[in-house]
């Protein structure tokens, strides 16, 4: 952090430590210091030296004004009337290309060469259009100025970036890896049937589970033992709704009880909200309150938790299991915990995609009891992991340093290599167990990983530390290529999984399975 008293703050608001920072015309940018950063000894240290790459929208605001200051207002006109006039001049030769049949080109032109001119502009169009457009990479990282009062990006990139280089594919993989911006993940891509691996139609092998799940649903008494043993690997989409709800304990196994049950726990909920809700401006719970309102906005996926009505229900059960579990209050990871619950109860009464869809075209009712079911199942799920939210979160530190000693004896390699780089399994695992993996994974994944969870006994509370150490393991490689504190810490906050689908998952779980099997009832198979 800076040396200065009253510039002891986040990272992002020391103009001299972030990244792509604007440097005058012929100043040269300060020489990094040489060495190891600095290892924590106590909290206040950790928390001082650690910046997590998701929040970068909380100084929206200063970081706005510091563009404003800084910023040449000619030259940013100038830079987006080039990418304007280029993507322009591409859209035309695009429209001239289609039109020119291939085989008729001169004789004199090297295709090859027309090919790569293409593609050279193509990329430059694309790098200055992300730099104009990207919300978190325009708060996070200023352009610099050259000495013509050009808008460039920063060193690091533009050094890799260069074609004159011959970086290629590998300036561009780099790039975007390096760039601390949470990536705009498809919500339900696929999600059609979530036990298809992508396939859109429903396979026979697929078909034959779907009815095993309907014959063991409607009988008088399901039988929730084997209702687990066909849930662990995965549940299909038609039959997940009242699957969660039997396997959270929400709804008991007897059929003939299940809708009075319902009907008794929704008026309870909304008992609730008529008692306490409108308390949420008061002295005592203002607080809580506002939290919750920065919160929600921070989820994912966007397009479905800023829909006004989905932000009114997403706040009204935060807030009423807030009141009624003062022990820990709300914490920050806990609004993430309802998004699953939301989207598979919303799956019950429609049949297109989430992702598009307007909540607020649903009746009321069912609304409701999309709202009161979501708030009873995530309170089941919290019963059993509550310590990771009291008071200093005593349940994740033991899950983090489980973790460290679980990964020291299955990957002796891993375990040093973070160790040489001091990169501490605090500074990432952390997020893993308070969100329980949803900020490392797309929803339709975290979505296939609580289809085990919820069959799995103890599935949140003990089987997830099990997943965490299989899913790091599994950037076995990617985390030894790196060489720095840096590079490690932004692979282990921006992992690549955009594109999993149900065949990683399923992979991860059964390794996951694996390390439970052969460690689980011998604890000191990983204790020093």
């Amino acid at each position: 952090m800076s040396g200065d008293g009253n510039k002891k703050q986040f990272w992002k608001r020391n103009a001299a430590k972030v990244p792509g920072s604007l440097i005058k015309a012929g100043q040269k940018p300060s020489p990094a210091t040489p060495g190891k950063p600095k290892k924590a000894t106590t909290f206040q240290e950790f928390e001082s030296i650690t910046s997590d790459a998701w929040d970068v929208g909380d100084d929206d605001d200063e970081l706005l004004a510091m563009a404003a200051q800084n910023l040449n207002i000619e030259v940013v006109m100038e830079t987006a009337n080039k990418v304007i006039e280029n993507h322009s001049k591409l859209k035309e030769r695009q429209k001239h290309d289609d039109s020119t049949d291939s085989g008729r080109r001169d004789d004199d032109d090297d295709p090859r060469e027309e090919l790569a001119d293409e593609e050279d502009e193509e990329d430059e169009v694309e790098d200055e259009e992300g730099d104009l457009t990207s919300p978190d990479v325009s708060l996070t990282f200023h352009g610099n100025l050259d000495a013509e009062g050009r808008l460039v990006k920063s060193h690091s990139e533009a050094l890799i970036g260069s074609p004159k280089d011959g970086a290629g594919d590998h300036g561009s993989l780099y790039r975007q890896r390096s760039l601390p911006h949470r990536p705009v993940i498809p919500l339900v891509a696929r999600m059609a049937d979530q036990n298809t691996s992508g396939t859109p139609a429903m396979t026979e092998r697929e078909a034959s589970r779907l009815d095993k799940f309907k014959q063991l649903l409607s009988g008088p008494n399901t039988d929730l033992e084997e209702l687990r043993k066909l849930s662990w690997s995965g549940i299909p989409r038609q039959v997940r709704p009242i699957t969660w709800k039997l396997l959270s304990g929400y709804l008991p196994a007897n059929a003939e009880r299940r809708e009075n049950v319902l009907q008794r726990k929704r008026q309870e909920y909304f008992g609730f909200i008529q008692q306490y809700y409108d308390s949420r401006n008061d002295e005592h719970h203002q607080d809580t309150y506002r939290q919750i309102q920065i919160d929600i906005p921070r989820m994912s996926p966007e397009s479905l938790v800023l829909q006004p009505k989905v932000t009114e229900i997403f706040e009204r059960i935060l807030f009423i299991w807030a009141i009624r579990h003062p022990a820990s209050g709300y914490v920050q990871g806990i609004n993430d915990l309802v998004t699953p619950f939301f989207v598979v109860y919303v799956f019950e009464y429609i049949e297109e995609e989430v992702e598009n869809f307007d909540v607020s075209s649903l009746q009321e009712e069912a609304l409701r009891n999309i709202e009161a079911d979501s708030f009873w199942c995530m309170s089941k799920l919290l019963d059993g992991i509550q310590d990771n939210y009291t008071f200093a979160q005593p349940g994740i530190q033991r899950k983090v340093k489980a973790l460290e000693e679980l990964v020291s004896r299955i990957d002796e390699s891993v375990h040093h290599h973070m160790q040489h780089y001091e990169v501490e399994y605090l500074q990432f695992a952390f997020r893993w167990m308070n969100n329980l993996l949803m900020r490392e994974l797309p929803l339709r994944c975290t979505i296939r990983l609580w289809d085990t969870y919820q069959a799995e006994p103890e599935g949140f509370s003990h089987f997830h530390l099990y997943v965490c150490a299989a899913f790091l393991v599994r950037w076995r490689k990617e985390i030894l290529e790196e060489r720095d504190f840096q590079g490690l810490m932004i692979l282990l906050q921006n992992l690549p999984t955009m594109h999993w689908g149900n065949e990683e998952v399923s992979v991860l779980l059964a390794e996951a399975y694996r390390l439970k099997f052969a460690f689980a009832d011998a604890p000191n198979h990983y204790k020093r």
